[in-house]
């Protein structure tokens, strides 16, 4: 097997389309049947059903059982690749959300990249955390930061943090109190970001009941920019909160309710099938992780599982 052949089975995979797969990789129909014929050949079984007259193509059982197979060939490749080139550097993918990238980890990753004594290259990026399980399952980043727990019979999933939850409002109309209920405040002026499950649940009982949120986003930024409106508020983990009291004017309060939300809890997720040097990677990268939370004193306003993933 080759990087051409098993990159052309896997386009092939997402596009369903000779044509739109030769398009992708820039090179012809003929090729890409070629490359395809070839592989088959090599693994001595068909990957693909060949129907005359069908634009979309299928994939045999044993097709389907290929990719998780081709997509780690590939991982490992990029793997040795790197291997080759890099010498005593270290490599590391990690994958995140957006609202840990924007206001928790973005420290972390720069006195990294600071440290002229660690030789560590980062790739750095943001997805929901369902992604990130099955970015590790298909071995495409090293380690992930997420707020759901599943389970995933390859993938270790520790919790690291533990997060309570205030109320964040917009400075000049801001009911200013250092506790309050959440009847208290209008529902059409929520900015609302559904953190995880268990969150979504509450704010469907406190909240919601029932209707559908006037305002929703799922990034960091807008979450920002819109609590910059007359009236608007939101509930938000301690850490968005700090951040945004450094960007900008906003009334923070402790929730009165007796049933408060739950907590934001982020785990750190990692693939059990790791070569002993990434694992050495990531055990100096859990190190840091421990050292930044101490450094920068964000210690002070969470909780932090012992946890060690390696």
């Amino acid at each position: 097997m080759n990087q051409a052949d098993i990159e052309t089975f896997l386009m092939l995979v997402k596009t369903r389309n000779i044509t739109k797969t030769a398009e992708s990789l820039y090179v012809s129909q003929p090729t890409v049947s070629h490359r395809l014929k070839l592989l088959e050949e090599e693994l001595g079984v068909p990957l693909l059903i060949r129907k005359k007259g069908y634009k979309k193509i299928e994939l045999t059982p044993k097709g389907e059982e290929f990719i998780v197979i081709a997509q780690r060939w590939l991982s490992l490749m990029k793997e040795t690749m790197l291997l080759k080139s890099a010498g005593e550097e270290m490599y590391l993918s990690v994958a995140s959300t957006d609202t840990l990238n924007s206001c928790i980890f973005k420290g972390l990753y720069r006195s990294i990249l600071h440290d002229t004594n660690l030789n560590l290259k980062l790739n750095i990026s943001t997805h929901y955390s369902y992604e990130i399980y099955e970015l590790l399952e298909k071995h495409t980043v090293d380690v992930g930061f997420v707020y759901h727990h599943l389970h995933y019979k390859n993938i270790i999933s520790e919790p690291v943090l533990r997060e309570k939850m205030y109320v964040v409002q917009e400075w000049d109309s801001a009911i200013r109190k250092d506790q309050i209920n959440i009847e208290e405040l209008d529902p059409e002026n929520e900015v609302a970001f559904l953190w995880e499950t268990n969150y979504q649940i509450w704010h469907e009982q406190m909240i919601s009941k029932g209707k559908r949120n006037s305002l929703e986003v799922d990034i960091y930024s807008l979450f920002s920019e819109f609590l910059r409106d007359k009236g608007r508020w939101a509930i938000a983990p301690v850490t968005v909160v700090n951040r945004l009291q450094s960007e900008q004017k906003v009334f923070v309060s402790e929730i009165a309710n007796k049933k408060k939300p739950p907590e934001r809890i982020t785990y750190i997720i990692r693939h059990k099938d790791m070569n002993e040097a990434k694992i050495n990677t990531l055990k100096i990268f859990e190190e840091r992780i421990n050292q930044y939370f101490t450094d920068s004193g964000l210690d002070r306003y969470m909780e932090r599982y012992n946890t060690t993933i390696v």
